[in-house]
């Protein structure tokens, strides 16, 4: 999370914010 964080980083930032949504989401019904 320290070389990489240009390209990569963005995106696995976004994958890990959608997947945190998704888990909020399914325990949230």
């Amino acid at each position: 999370m320290s070389a990489g964080y240009g390209n990569s980083g963005g995106f696995a930032l976004i994958v890990v914010l959608f997947i945190l949504l998704i888990i909020v989401g399914a325990s949230w019904c």
